[in-house]
């Protein structure tokens, strides 16, 4: 009974990361990062009261339903159907994906040489009339990686939030197919910044915003404590120590960050949807903050299970997200891990509501 009563515990505290300030209760954010966790130990708790003290079942039943909200932004339910390339009349197709520098995940000298071509590829193939990308690098002489989009997507915007002296830039970036009449970013004091595109299609202007929140910079270091932890090895009170004050740390930078885009895209004068990498999980502060009442998810509108968009670490980490305002219907989603970065892409269809 006394681990039963642990969980409901933890269940109901990650009840209170819509409304708790990292930058203030900085461990709400590791209770948002085990909530899947809890609601699976919340229905065995039930099954087993069930066979054992019926009465007792009640406990976690009513512990879900008063979390129903945080077992909605976990779960989608809907029946999963496969990602259609044929476009609907009037239908707006975005793309969104963490590209990781262009990076990709293999080894292989040769198929690294290919990784670039490859996600170039992916994208067009599905002819998006939006592209936005986080960790996206170009370098005009060397490394021409705008050119390789504007063919298709004459108009975009870079941030460019981080440079060397060779030439190199790396930030978030938005391609458009259709003009773009105005755009602007904001920085944050560190991570790429919160840009956005005022994109004229027809008679209508939408804007698309952009951004690539606080991670918790992990580098091979941290996944190697990682693994200790994992392995109960005898190192594994330094390395807990480590992991945890990065995480802190990401916490708090990451609840600014999300306190500053509130803000800003509360500014639109347009319908909007936002896109990117928030590096946080559905039951956290930054995502009950951003989406808000006015947004949708669109994972949620039109997926099933948990969907995945971070292909390391835990199975249970969705951290990328497509966000239209509710002037939008979403007609379809589907997630693409092809293996050439380390986030998925995430493809959604919206019709602006007329």
């Amino acid at each position: 009974m006394a681990i039963s009563i642990l969980v409901v515990l933890l269940f109901l505290l990650t009840c209170l990361t819509p409304f708790l300030n990292p930058q203030k209760v900085w461990f709400i954010g590791f209770c948002g990062l085990i909530t899947p966790h809890l609601i699976f130990l919340l229905l065995l708790s039930i099954i087993f009261w069930l066979i054992a003290k019926p009465k007792l079942a009640l406990i976690p039943i009513i512990t879900l339903l008063i979390g129903y909200k945080q077992i909605q932004t976990v779960f989608a339910f809907h029946i999963k159907e496969s990602f259609t390339n044929e476009k609907k009349t009037n239908v707006i197709r975005i793309v969104d994906w963490n590209v990781r520098s262009f990076l990709g995940l293999s080894k292989n000298k040769e198929t690294q040489k290919h990784i670039k071509e490859n996600i170039v590829q992916s994208i067009l193939t599905l002819q998006p009339d939006i592209i936005c990308m986080q960790e996206f690098n170009n370098m005009p002489v060397t490394a021409d990686n705008i050119s390789l989009f504007t063919k298709t997507h004459p108009y975009y915007f870079f941030s460019e939030d981080y440079s060397r002296k060779n030439g190199y830039r790396s930030g978030c970036i938005i391609f458009s197919k259709h003009p773009i009449i105005q755009n602007n970013k904001t920085k944050y004091l560190i991570a790429e910044s919160l840009i956005y595109a005022d994109v004229v299609k027809g008679e209508d202007t939408i804007r698309f915003y952009t951004t690539h929140l606080q991670s918790f910079k992990f580098k091979k270091q941290d996944y190697d404590d990682i693994e200790k932890i994992k392995q109960q090895d005898e190192d594994v009170l330094i390395a807990s120590k480590n992991i945890f004050y990065k995480m802190k740390l990401a916490f708090k930078r990451r609840a600014a960050q999300t306190d500053i885009v509130t803000t800003e895209t509360a500014k639109s004068p347009y319908p909007s949807i936002i896109c990117g990498d928030f590096n946080d999980v559905p039951n956290s502060y930054t995502y009950f903050k951003i989406k808000g009442s006015n947004r949708q998810d669109a994972f949620l509108q039109k997926s099933f299970g948990i969907g995945r968009t971070f292909n390391s670490l835990a199975s249970t980490l969705r951290i990328d997200y497509i966000l239209p305002t509710n002037n939008f219907t979403v007609q379809q989603f589907g997630l693409i891990d092809e293996g050439y970065s380390d986030h998925s892409m995430l493809v959604s269809d919206v019709q602006l509501k007329k």
